[in-house]
């Protein structure tokens, strides 16, 4: 499992004009299952998530989780994390199939919703419209 987490003011996801999710200071989390994922890998992916300490202290130090800053997070999916960039032409075969994607996609959203956060979702396998004001910027790369 693969996640890009960006720090933002505020983002939201639209889908034909409409928008379908949006959160105010928080994680933008683009995230994408791979084919050899399991529930114990979402698990420590939304563990992960829910714990990294990536907002700013008293002093300037990113040393606040997103809990004790107040965040709120819009997750979407994206297989394209699981992109071979071998040849020009991308491929896809290491991203999982949407009957193992999309139950440890909903996992990790649950189990972030299960620690208290305010979780707002793209749609699986619909073509988004992702707009976000970054904030510092800071995106970090979580893999397992």
């Amino acid at each position: 499992m693969r996640a890009v987490v960006t720090r933002v003011n505020h983002a939201s996801v639209a889908i034909d004009g409409e928008i379908v999710g949006k959160i105010g200071k928080g994680f933008l989390i683009l995230l994408g299952v791979h084919k050899d994922d399991t529930a114990a890998t979402a698990s420590w992916m939304a563990d992960r998530i829910c714990g990294l300490r990536i907002f700013e202290d008293e002093a300037g130090k990113m040393n606040v989780n997103p809990a004790d800053a107040g965040a709120e997070m819009l997750i979407v999916s994206q297989f394209t994390l699981y992109a071979d960039v071998s040849s020009r032409r991308p491929g896809f075969s290491d991203a999982a199939r949407p009957e193992l994607a999309i139950p440890l996609y909903e996992q990790v959203i649950a189990e972030c919703r299960d620690r208290g956060f305010h979780v707002e979702t793209g749609r699986f396998g619909a073509e988004m419209m992702v707009n976000s004001e970054n904030d510092g910027p800071v995106t970090i790369i979580i893999e397992k």
